[in-house]
């Protein structure tokens, strides 16, 4: 086996990219970063209105979940990103931070250290935001952002619908308050998606003389001397060697896979898969977290609906459930989306017509808790995900209060300009609770941000470093404790930064 870097990253995602950068500016240190995709040559992938496109496409690792009881026992896929940039090269683009107080949480579960101050410099070193100047926000980091310019019609209407019910509206989300209309946020620059590929792994950083990429290589499991981290093995059985550390930043599903294949795991669960349990770490997989939009409150448009210039939606409005103290992060989301979006559950019952739109809702923190485990010992054999969607009464509760608050904002004035039909949900969806909490279970769609299965305060040490393993370390969404307000990826560009300085300091 030889060595072949100081430090090996596998997945260059966006914590990957991040690590990737940040530590090859130490001249010293030589990093090899191996991804399972390739290099982004998809167009569509740089095109901001054609993300919807790439699902089930050679960037996507197509994961599906097992059946859902609380999704009308449906067995979506969960698209994640197989390409350099993961799975920023395929999302929507949503940046946003998270509410202050969401952090509060990590520290309540064993993440030390983790809380909004210590994270807010990392948030500010890593964007170029339109509001530069202020207080909290950054003006020369990697990647930027942007709200529309020219924002959709549609999106308009969402912000003065908001208005229009007593909401107070907010200039953007990444402030320290979330509640309240506004535009979205976007990882967007002259018209083109930028991922986190894009923002770090510069020219100059590829250019880098202590800095390698090596794509289109699967990682199957870690080779260790005694408790020490040495390397990984790889799908074609080839084996790499690192000086000083491995990384882990495979993602919330890849990451534990790794792990679990290489017997650090809840030990039934292995050796149900013929696994050799190196120790039981039983927070392995588990405390699996996802956020659930509803596909949803559905409306024929009186006019021709005019062409995205963004990614077709530009304005969620979070909102506080009933009895939330205002301070706190809130716990609804309704967005508009400028196209009709049908679950499969229920695209057979409607007939929607060309021009139609949607007002997506849901529910930021979710008490529902699931889980990843292998599907058999190998890295080809699917992983058995499990994310038992709406499993908490008080999920249900919240979600029919996000259902009224899109139906409230749908129906509101602000839309009679573009109002037809209400397509869904129809009249037989909500003449009870029951009949709306079924009508939820068919309508619910990941919002694709899966997080928490190898938590910081449980198989991860607050220094980002394994239990029970010597220089190895996780660094991706696995490692939040808990889902933040709104999509992740911002939070986990904050995490890859802090956690650079942090694996920094410890290979010092």
């Amino acid at each position: 086996m030889t060595c072949i870097a100081d430090v090996l990253i596998v997945g260059a995602g966006s914590a990957g990219c991040v690590l990737a950068a940040r530590l090859t500016e130490t001249a010293a240190l030589s990093v090899l970063l191996i991804e399972a995709g390739g290099e982004p040559t998809d167009p569509r992938i740089a095109d901001p209105a054609a993300w919807p496109t790439l699902q089930k496409t050679a960037v996507d690792w197509d994961f599906a979940i097992t059946p859902q009881p609380g999704l009308a026992h449906r067995a979506d896929p969960w698209p994640r990103g197989r390409v350099v940039g993961g799975s920023s090269a395929i999302n929507a683009m949503g940046h946003m931070r998270g509410h202050p107080r969401d952090f509060d949480a990590w520290v309540a579960a064993g993440a030390t250290g983790w809380d909004y101050p210590a994270l807010l410099p990392f948030f500010v070193t890593s964007e170029t935001s339109p509001f530069a100047g202020d207080l909290g926000y950054g003006g020369d980091g990697p990647l930027p952002l942007i709200q529309p310019a020219s924002p959709h019609p549609l999106s308009h209407a969402h912000i003065a619908a908001g208005q229009a019910l007593g909401l107070t509206p907010i200039r953007d989300h990444n402030g320290p308050v979330m509640a309240g209309p506004t535009l979205n946020t976007l990882t967007i620059r002259d018209g083109r998606r930028v991922s986190v590929a894009d923002a770090y792994l510069t020219p100059t950083v590829r250019g880098r003389a202590n800095f390698a990429l090596r794509t289109d290589t699967t990682v199957d499991r870690l080779i260790f001397e005694g408790s020490r981290a040495v390397g990984v093995r790889l799908a074609d059985h080839t084996d790499l060697r690192a000086r000083a550390a491995v990384i882990l930043c495979a993602g919330s599903i890849a990451s534990p896979l790794i792990l679990m294949r290489s017997g650090i795991g809840p030990a039934r669960d292995l050796a149900g898969c013929g696994i050799s349990v190196r120790y039981d770490a039983p927070g392995v997989g588990a405390n699996l977290q996802d956020h659930l939009l509803a596909s949803g409150n559905v409306y024929a448009a009186t006019a021709p609906l005019p062409p995205t210039t963004t990614q077709h939606s530009e304005s969620l409005i979070y909102l506080h459930a009933t009895g939330q103290d205002r301070d706190d992060p809130p716990e609804l989301v309704v967005g508009i989306v400028t196209g009709a979006v049908v679950s499969k559950a229920l695209s057979h019952h409607v007939q929607v017509p060309p021009d139609a739109y949607t007002l997506m809702f849901g529910i930021t923190h979710p008490r529902s808790r699931g889980k990843i485990t292998p599907g058999g010992p190998g890295p080809s054999d699917p992983p058995v995900i499990e994310p038992r969607y709406l499993s908490d009464e008080n999920d249900r509760a919240h979600f029919l209060q996000a259902l009224d608050w899109a139906r409230l904002l749908g129906q509101a004035a602000p839309y009679d300009a573009w109002r037809g039909a209400e397509i869904l949900p129809r009249p037989s969806d909500l003449t009870d609770d029951a009949a709306r909490l079924a009508f939820i279970a068919r309508a619910a769609t990941s919002h694709h941000h899966p997080i928490g299965t190898c938590a910081i305060g449980g198989p991860v040490a607050p220094d980002l470093s394994v239990r029970r393993a010597e220089r190895l370390f996780i660094c991706d969404g696995s490692v939040l404790p808990a889902l933040t307000t709104g999509p992740v990826n911002a939070a986990i560009l904050a995490v890859a930064e802090r956690g650079a300085s942090l694996i920094a300091r410890a290979l010092r």
